[in-house]
């Protein structure tokens, strides 16, 4: 199977969507408990309506709860009671969730005591069962476990629906009821029990959203053409979408894991990704790196993985999410082009060659054409130098003017020390100004070699490079050079300078000989040198 890839920014995409907050279509489930002393909202009495928001709480996960146990035993104690139970009413039955001095976990409802105190508005007191009409021949009275003193504080959610009840039962009948402290006692206690059923409602809703997100999140991930990826705050590769599986072969079954990944890393590859990896996770700087990655055809494609790192508040990295896309084809192409212009660049320098021979061949026999066919071929010679220095062949090319005067004037000595020594601003250099610029210097350091300061084992060179604004401007100074005064005319070299400052550089030059040696100004736009 054939993968399409594109080359959008999918890592910020990716980014947005595992740090987007998800709005879930859930029920807003109100956090506020149900007022005191209130009764339950006779909209949510009916089984219709009750039952679904009893159903939210999962009651099945809470049964025999640790917390809701230590309740019920205090309420026992409290009250001096020999039982005490959680009772949730359902439609069928009541449940105990917990259960103190009680063997059954659940009775019908029919005979509940519990279904009639979820009604109320405050704590339900039966002194005497016998003597309730509601009560008196109902079997858990007239039989096991023989209730003859029953109170229930109601448990209502916090939207109003009667759910049941915290009670506490006697076999023995107590006319006069409950003390105020027990009764204060076993609300306290009912909502604590309601506090602990919220906080379980609050969890499912937590997990439905975050089920319902993590689905989500997979759709768009795996809806991106890129491969996604994320790893932990160590490194570790935790998530890979449906398109690294596709493109690989790896059975989705296989956890993602970096050695799983590395697996399909290019031998040659795969140093240089896992210390280029070291280093970002070192750094928690963002992450890219080429490589190969086998598919599953088993041909090699070039990849490109990007990665960013996600901080907390207090600024540590705690995830990453990046995106691999493919590149194989833009990177063929980058590479033949890379042929092409090493080829072309070798023909150039060879035609440079041929022409300076050519020079100097048609000049042998022409003695008075000797110096000039010397100068000619030495300012060819300079321009190859040039050639090389923007279009190398081995290495990456160079971009900075103080690197083709490194070049041009490497035959006079060049450095602290040295007979040219160069200083000042860092100048970016375009491959159309390296000609005419190699042409200047080259005819500078020719004329001073000959006349000025670099005849003399003694004399100096200074190149002072400075940006002012749109402009650039380059200082030639010589020092201990003989005395010397301008040429009363033009020559060709003049002729060249003039040539190659003014009409190729759209530049300005200022000469001025004095008795230690020449100076030069070029004033030269700083569009022109980056061309």
């Amino acid at each position: 199977m054939e993968v399409h890839w594109v080359t959008c920014d999918a890592r910020s995409f990716l980014y947005a969507i595992f740090r987007m907050k998800e709005s879930m279509r859930v029920q807003a489930v109100p956090t506020a408990p149900w007022p005191e002393g209130k009764a339950p909202d006779p909209a949510r009495m009916e089984d219709a309506v009750r039952l679904p928001v009893l159903a939210g709480f999962g009651v099945d996960a809470l049964e025999d709860d640790a917390e809701l146990e230590r309740i019920t035993q205090f309420a026992a104690r409290l009250c001096g009671a020999p039982s005490a139970m959680v009772s949730i009413v359902e439609e069928d039955r009541q449940r105990f969730l917990a259960r103190e001095g009680m063997e059954a976990r659940e009775t019908p409802r029919p005979v509940s005591f519990c279904g009639h105190a979820m009604l109320g508005n405050d704590v339900m007191v039966v002194p005497d069962a016998l003597e309730d009409p509601r009560f008196a021949d109902n079997p858990l009275v007239t039989g096991e476990p023989n209730i003859r003193f029953y109170a229930g504080a109601p448990l209502i959610s916090s939207e109003g629906a009667p759910i049941g009840a915290l009670c506490i039962n006697d076999t023995l009948p107590r006319p006069d009821g409950l003390t105020a402290l027990q009764e204060e006692g076993l609300k306290v206690l009912r909502d604590a029990v309601m506090r602990r059923l919220h906080a379980r409602r609050r969890d499912l809703v937590a997990d439905a959203e975050l089920e319902t997100s993590e689905n989500r999140l997979s759709a768009l991930a795996d809806s991106i053409p890129d491969i996604a990826w994320s790893a932990d705050a160590s490194g570790e590769a935790n998530f890979f979408n449906r398109r690294w599986y596709e493109f690989t072969g790896i059975s989705p079954d296989d956890a993602p894991s970096n050695e799983g990944a590395y697996e399909v890393f290019h031998p040659d590859d795969n140093a240089a990704y896992r210390d280029a990896w070291d280093t970002a996770l070192a750094s928690g700087e963002p992450f890219e790196q080429e490589f190969r990655v086998r598919r599953a055809d088993g041909t090699w494609r070039w990849m490109l993985s990007r990665g960013l790192p996600v901080r907390d508040s207090a600024g540590d990295v705690t995830q990453w999410f990046g995106t691999l896309t493919d590149i194989d084809d833009n990177h063929r192409r980058s590479e033949s082009r890379d042929l092409l212009a090493k080829e072309l660049s070798h023909r150039i320098k060879n035609i440079f060659a041929v022409v300076s021979g050519l020079v100097m061949l048609r000049a042998r026999n022409r003695p008075e054409l000797k110096e000039f066919a010397s100068e000619l071929g030495e300012a060819i010679r300079a321009l190859g130098r040039a050639h090389d220095f923007v279009r190398p062949l081995g290495s990456e090319k160079g971009n900075e003017l103080r690197g083709l005067l490194d070049v041009l004037m490497a035959p006079y000595g060049i450095g602290e020390g040295k007979q040219v020594e160069v200083h000042g601003a860092t100048v970016k250099l375009g491959k159309r100004a390296a000609t005419p610029l190699a042409l200047i210097f080259h005819e500078l350091a020719t004329n001073s070699a000959k006349y000025g300061a670099l005849s003399r084992e003694e004399g100096r060179v200074s190149i002072d490079l400075a940006e002012r604004g749109d402009t650039i401007l380059i200082d030639w100074s010589e020092t201990g050079a003989p005395s010397s005064a301008p040429p009363e005319t033009a020559g060709f070299g003049s002729q060249l300078l003039d040539m190659s400052v003014k009409s190729q550089l759209d530049g300005s030059m200022d000469r001025e000989w004095g008795k230690d040696g020449l100076k030069v100004r070029l004033s030269l736009p700083t569009k022109s040198l980056a061309l």
